[in-house]
């Protein structure tokens, strides 16, 4: 499959097919900041240099979740652009340590596919997103359902 800015419908999405996704993220010190802030999250380990300084990685860590929704997001013009709704995140897993200044890329697998069962103008596509960094190692993954219209219905 091609990346879409529009949005793919049901009958696009081929099972085996791999999306690399065109949009990605350079994650600074502010965004990192922002989403702690935003999202609560007080650990030091992620907003305090000196605590991060004494601990496993020597460094500030990303939050977790900023790294996942911002792979999620990545995601949207090419799986769920055209989306009635999504369905289920499910197995979350992050792979290695994301830092200030790493940029993040994802790609995702098509793994499922079926009509929906009581509406014909749908279907469920099952996706596994792989977000990796500049080095090209795998950071986070994640599978998810999408509820996703049919062309023309």
């Amino acid at each position: 499959m091609k990346p879409q800015l529009s949005g793919n419908y049901f009958e696009d999405f081929i099972v085996g097919d791999t999306i690399n996704h065109y949009l990605s993220k350079t994650i600074f010190e502010s965004d990192n900041n922002l989403f702690c802030l935003l999202t609560m999250n007080i650990h030091p380990l992620h907003t305090n240099i000196d605590y991060a300084a004494q601990n496993q990685h020597g460094k500030i860590l990303v939050v977790g979740p900023l790294v996942f929704s911002l792979a999620a997001s990545f995601t949207v013009p090419d799986i769920s652009a055209n989306a009635i709704a999504n369905l289920e995140y499910s197995e979350i897993k992050h792979l290695a340590p994301v830092f200030i200044n790493d940029t993040i890329y994802a790609r995702t697998k098509i793994l499922s596919k079926r009509e929906s069962k009581s509406k014909p103008d749908r279907g469920i596509v099952e996706v596994e997103t792989v977000a990796y960094n500049q080095n090209n190692e795998n950071v986070l993954s994640f599978k998810r359902k999408v509820l996703i219209k049919k062309k023309g219905l």
